[in-house]
């Protein structure tokens, strides 16, 4: 009766493919998001037909999917390659030659940058970070596959391979080997419970306790804003509402960072059970997954897990739905878009809708998800929560510092002979990390991503904590080799294209500070333009909506103060420089009236 009922509002010259994939949905206008990429994966992009019978089909207006469907950088409302090749455009990704080699592919191809060839067989474009820094230069085909450590030789054969039509199943299997790189573990990587064993303490515990000892152990998230975790799931159990939400933050985004995609790959099991006891102390029902866009190829392993999981008995019922409520998880895919890792933004994602920050308050804690008050926690975080249940937060708590409890998951990336994960209890030293990673001659660590801090080399003695340095988890090595303005400069460009548009001081500032570092590096500076972006500093950190513009301009503020003769040796007058040349651009006017002798020139 349902699907009759949701097949009548399809209309009628609807394809039938896609008017499966709407029933599937339950002609539900929250799984917008999920709805387009499904049928852009199948068709290749997004046609005007096709998005006006989705939103005629959900009752949206045209407007509507088209505003989402223009929002993420991973939907195409224009036609793309067949073959749609993504470089991963991380700084980490620029030092090991993927600039170069993106050129030899275009060339290769016969195709340029950001255009489709002109036989529609291939595109090729940038993608910011991919979350593969520890095995780059790395490249999404298709979105649905990652291929890691590229050189000349597998960019010729991939050339080949493209040009001759082979699908991309067909491909050498090691290109997309994704390697772990787990080089020091400790509480959450060294190890693994059985699955059910934390929840099944949990249980055994009650929701009250279960709640008490995530407070004892003052666990705080670990996505990078470091709220106290015990706090925020009180808040949300006490918050009114018929319903609660657990939401896992999967949505790696910070350029630098890939401890989830190891979490998601080593440890789903974790992850999942974390989600679950949550749900236990808030009495939630429903669990949701937001998997970002560039981790797609997880998807069939993590639906595989949460299936063994339905499956698998604990105390006479499975281990998602078991005695006390019913429980159960949904994994939702997100299609590139960075500011979606900001809590209310994911949410409105997750809705259906385009990713743009909320006002708060309220907080989601209180009005999140579908207006019920929801709690989101990122991957590692859910996982110590498990960690926690099992063995007590007074273990916890005995490990790292007062403020700072437990142990921290860093991607360590960039100029050193060993990158990957490396977990240690909060409190280590910076100077600890580079020795164990084998870093040498290092300049600089950008330490939390672009919107974390920038250490120069009489720093290193500082500790990772909360109460010195924070992060959410990535630790990029610069050497004396680097230029730590070109480095800002990059991270600008990132932070400009990955604006939502939402606020003024946000779309504009993040465009101008782009244009002034691009005016720097064209060797036109001056010290007019360092004013310039220190007012552009003031402007983004204090009038932005997100944090995305308030942090815009962390890369800028650190190199400046750290390593300011890398700007100096740009600037070509102590005053004003002009961005461009003023007598070509009177050039029109001289031609138009016959002028060309001295006084027609500046």
């Amino acid at each position: 009766m349902l699907a009759n009922c949701i097949t009548s509002r399809i209309p009628a010259d609807t394809a039938p493919q896609l008017q499966r994939l709407l029933v599937h949905y339950q002609h539900d206008p929250h799984a917008l998001l999920q709805i387009l990429r499904e049928w852009q994966g199948s068709q290749g992009w997004l046609s005007p037909d096709a998005m006006s019978q989705i939103a005629s089909a959900l009752g949206l207006t045209l407007a509507q999917v088209q505003g989402v469907a223009g929002f993420y950088r991973f939907l195409h409302t224009q036609p793309v390659g067949v073959y749609r090749v993504l470089f991963s455009d991380n700084v980490t990704d620029r030092m090991l030659g993927a600039e170069a080699l993106l050129v030899d592919l275009c060339q290769r191809l016969g195709v340029l940058p950001g255009q489709v060839s002109s036989d529609g067989l291939v595109s090729v474009d940038l993608a910011s970070c991919t979350g593969l820094c520890d095995q780059g230069p790395a490249l999404l085909i298709n979105h649905t596959q990652v291929i890691t450590r590229l050189d000349a030789a597998r960019v010729a054969e991939m050339a080949k391979l493209i040009l001759a039509r082979v699908p991309v199943a067909q491909w050498p299997p090691e290109w997309f080997e994704v390697q772990d790189n787990i080089r020091r573990a400790d509480l959450l990587l060294g190890n693994s419970c059985a699955p059910g064993a934390a929840l099944a303490a949990a249980l055994a515990r009650g929701a009250d306790a279960t709640l008490a000892e995530i407070k004892q152990s003052n666990l705080r998230g670990r996505g990078g804003a470091g709220f106290a975790t015990g706090r925020k799931l009180e808040l949300c159990r006490q918050a009114l509402g018929a319903e609660h939400v657990v939401v896992c933050n999967a949505d790696e985004g910070e350029p630098g960072t890939f401890k989830d995609r190891v979490l998601l790959t080593r440890r789903a099991d974790t992850m999942f059970e974390g989600m679950t006891i949550a749900a236990q102390v808030l009495g939630a029902r429903r669990g949701l997954v937001y998997l970002r866009g560039e981790y797609r190829y997880l998807m069939e392993s993590l639906q595989a897990v949460l299936q063994r999981r339905r499956e698998q008995q604990l105390l006479g019922a499975n281990i998602l739905g078991h005695h006390g409520f019913d429980f159960d998880i949904a994994i939702h895919v997100g299609a590139g878009a960075y500011v979606c890792g900001e809590e209310s933004a994911l949410i409105e994602s997750l809705e259906g809708k385009r990713g743009a920050p909320r006002i708060r308050p309220p907080f989601p804690a209180e009005h999140g998800y579908l207006g019920h008050p929801t709690v989101v926690y990122n991957v590692e975080t859910f996982c110590a929560v498990a960690h926690i249940a099992q063995h007590g937060g007074a273990a916890w708590a005995a490990i790292g510092t007062a403020k700072s409890t437990g142990t921290k998951i860093h991607s360590v990336s960039g100029d050193c002979e060993r990158p990957g994960l490396y977990e240690y209890p909060l409190g280590t030293r910076v100077s600890q990390i580079l020795a164990d990673c084998g870093a040498r001659n290092t300049q600089a660590v950008q330490i939390g991503g672009p919107s974390g801090v920038c250490l120069a080399s009489d720093e290193f003695e500082r500790r990772i904590a909360f109460e010195d340095v924070p992060t959410a988890g990535a630790f990029m090595v610069f050497d004396r080799s680097r230029d730590m303005f070109e480095v800002a400069r990059g991270f600008a460009h990132f932070f400009a294209h990955e604006s939502c548009g939402f606020c003024t001081p946000c779309r504009v500032g993040t465009a101008l500070l782009v244009k002034r570092m691009d005016k720097l590096a064209a060797g036109r500076g001056s010290n007019d333009d360092l004013d310039v972006l220190f007012e552009l500093d003031r402007l983004l950190h204090s009038t932005t909506h997100c944090g995305l513009g308030a942090s815009a301009c962390n890369p800028l503020r650190d190199t400046v103060l750290k390593f300011r003769p890398a700007y100096e040796k740009r600037l070509q007058s102590l005053k004003f420089e002009p961005g461009f040349d003023l007598d070509a651009e009177l050039s029109i006017a001289r031609h138009m009236t016959g002028r060309d002798d001295a006084g027609a020139h500046l």
